[in-house]
């Protein structure tokens, strides 16, 4: 026998002496890994959540919804479009108020039509409210990210009082008790900024109209 014949039959011995390295159990922790992972974080950790805030933020976790004589009317969490002068206005809204078309204009701040639109919409908040154009808030003619922002800053409140209190025959200082019972402070006193839900003031100014406050009858002398 050639060395190179010898060679070749050590070759092929060595090769059929090597056993072939099958790891069925790779599969099997690959697999139970991804069921676990979807169970655990597809299932339970969501049902852990739903759980905890139905448990500790009910109302909240509903949608805040708001109910009159049995039906929904709004949630507080969502701004609503009031046209009447009677009522406190929301900020403008680029989707429309539609909670399901969440959007803001998404014009940068150097578009000519983003000024044009801003201008127009303070003139007419202005013309609106009775006042100068530079007294307006800018809450009341700029669109929020989302909006559907239920809330205005006390200063856009503020500067709707006298058309509410004109339009609905109260007092001036009626209305700016409604409104300092339904402004916001700071969340925990850190976060945020003070705000009024537009929503909810203006329910309160409803109820307040079906149960105005007794007169007080003069006394005789």
């Amino acid at each position: 026998m050639t060395m190179t014949a010898s060679l070749a039959a050590n070759a092929r011995g060595v090769g059929a002496a090597t056993p072939s390295v099958v790891d069925r159990g790779i599969w099997r922790g690959a697999i139970g890994l991804a069921i676990l992972s979807l169970a655990g974080f597809g299932f339970l950790y969501s049902l852990a959540g739903v759980g905890l805030g139905q448990a500790l933020f009910p109302r909240t976790a509903n949608g805040s919804v708001i109910e009159q004589g049995g039906k929904v009317i709004g949630s507080e969490l969502v701004a609503q479009p009031f046209s009447s002068d009677r009522y406190f206005q929301p900020r403008p809204s680029a989707a429309g108020y539609n909670p399901t078309a969440l959007a803001g204009s998404n014009q940068a701040r150097t578009n000519p039509d983003l000024r044009k639109r801003l201008e127009e919409a303070r003139a007419a908040v202005a013309q609106h409210e009775g006042v100068e154009p530079v007294s307006v808030p800018g809450d009341l003619f700029t669109q929020s990210g989302g909006g559907i922002d239920p809330h205005v800053s006390p200063a856009g409140a503020a500067i709707q009082i006298a058309r509410v209190a004109r339009a609905r025959g109260l007092g001036r200082e009626v209305v700016e008790k409604l409104v300092a019972e339904h402004t916001e402070g700071r969340q925990l006193g850190v976060f945020g900024e003070p705000r009024v839900n537009v929503l909810a003031l203006n329910l309160a100014l409803d109820a307040l109209a079906s149960h105005p406050a007794p007169s007080v009858p003069a006394t005789g002398r």
